[in-house]
């Protein structure tokens, strides 16, 4: 069984993610979405609200698996037993960030890093700024899955 893990911190799932997530379960067996913890990092949604987000959104596939975690990513792969990180891009900058910690987690062990370029109709959504929308009322529902609309 082909597995990876899709790492983030979800705050809050958007639909850029949702998109990675979906198209990442017709390229693996199992994406495990996997909430970071990171207790010097402030979050708008608590831990058990972001946890629900993704497992409401993908209640109907049972492909998608939702588990949290401390410390680095490519410990906790190594943990569970997952060979494959899966990432999202959505531009040059993500491109740079990302292949520096996919250099440095090939360095640190065997784990493999899969990059998705994001779909063009969301490229431009990030978590930041869907925090942004929200805590200037505006309509962030229309950068969101319906599991985050509700809150």
């Amino acid at each position: 069984m082909k597995r990876a893990i899709f790492p983030g911190s979800f705050d809050p799932i958007t639909l850029g993610h949702y998109d990675i997530i979906k198209r990442g379960i017709e390229l693996f067996d199992e994406v495990i979405v996997s909430i970071g913890i990171n207790s010097e990092k402030k979050y708008m949604f608590s831990l058990e609200d972001r946890k629900k987000f993704i497992e409401d959104a993908f209640k109907n596939e049972p492909r998608v698996k939702v588990m949290t975690y401390e410390g680095l990513t490519v410990q906790f792969c190594k943990e569970i037993k997952v060979p494959f990180i899966l990432r999202g891009l959505r531009n040059p900058a993500d491109f740079e960030f990302e292949k520096a910690i996919a250099h440095t987690n090939r360095k640190l062990s065997k784990i493999e890093t899969v990059f998705l370029l994001t779909a063009a109709s969301t490229s431009y959504i990030s978590s930041s700024i869907v925090r942004d929308v929200i805590k200037n009322n505006g309509d962030y529902t229309v950068l969101v899955p319906e599991s985050v609309r509700v809150k």
